[in-house]
């Protein structure tokens, strides 16, 4: 599998891509946690909801009222179950640490066990915070890394996250600004062309698409 030469492809094709968006590290776990089920440009007009109201941290949710914060959430979908988990994270956090500044000290294994023991954070949700919010190299797997991986390379489209995160591990460089870049680019060629139903034309991984070579021959 060389994955190192479908992230020079991309590169090449896109750029250095700054994602997660986000100015603190309370507003990327936010948004990581918003994210779900849902399109970013929805959780952007949640994120702006809760800036205008002056609430984009763990210690002003943590104190907020429920109905009031799904409120400003609604943007978001399923606004009333996410909005009781980023309260309980916001109390679990200002409770036992005070801030996600003390939390993200831990090493990125023991923040990983103890994120995926909270409610509403999955493998994808705990691996973006960490490497995005906390600042430390995991990788993350999202539903355009398993399709693009699938289609290119004829995984598994259903294999199991960490499997599929080893994988995609053991054939790229251990860099965190590597990992972050590159999650971008299966966010950007999933955008654009890599889809439920694919535009296989003009894609930048075209050239050594395993898809691509069985439905265009």
């Amino acid at each position: 599998m060389r994955l190192e030469g479908l992230y020079g492809r991309l590169r090449k094709r896109f750029g250095y891509l700054d994602w997660w968006p986000g100015e603190t590290r309370d507003e990327i776990v936010i948004g990581a946690m918003l994210t779900q089920q849902t399109s970013w440009s929805n959780v952007e007009k949640a994120i702006a909801s809760l800036k205008e109201a002056d609430s984009l941290d763990f210690g002003k949710i943590s104190s907020m009222n429920l109905k009031r914060l799904e409120r400003l959430i609604r943007p978001s979908g399923f606004y009333r179950q996410k909005a009781r988990r980023l309260k309980a994270f916001a109390s679990y956090v200002c409770g036992n640490y005070g801030s996600t500044v003390a939390m993200f000290r831990k090493d990125a294994d023991s923040l990983r066990e103890e994120l995926l023991s909270l409610d509403g954070i999955g493998p994808e949700t705990a691996d973006s915070i960490i490497l995005y919010a906390a600042g430390n190299p995991t990788f993350v797997v999202d539903a355009y890394t398993r399709r693009i991986i699938s289609r290119i390379y004829g995984t598994e489209p259903d294999m199991d996250y960490d499997n599929l995160k080893t994988l995609i591990t053991a054939n790229i460089k251990h860099d965190i600004e590597l990992y972050s870049d590159f999650h971008a680019q299966f966010v950007e060629l999933g955008k654009r062309h890599c889809r439920t139903r694919p535009i296989c034309g003009n894609c930048p991984a075209a050239g050594i698409c395993r898809y691509n070579r069985m439905t265009n021959p």
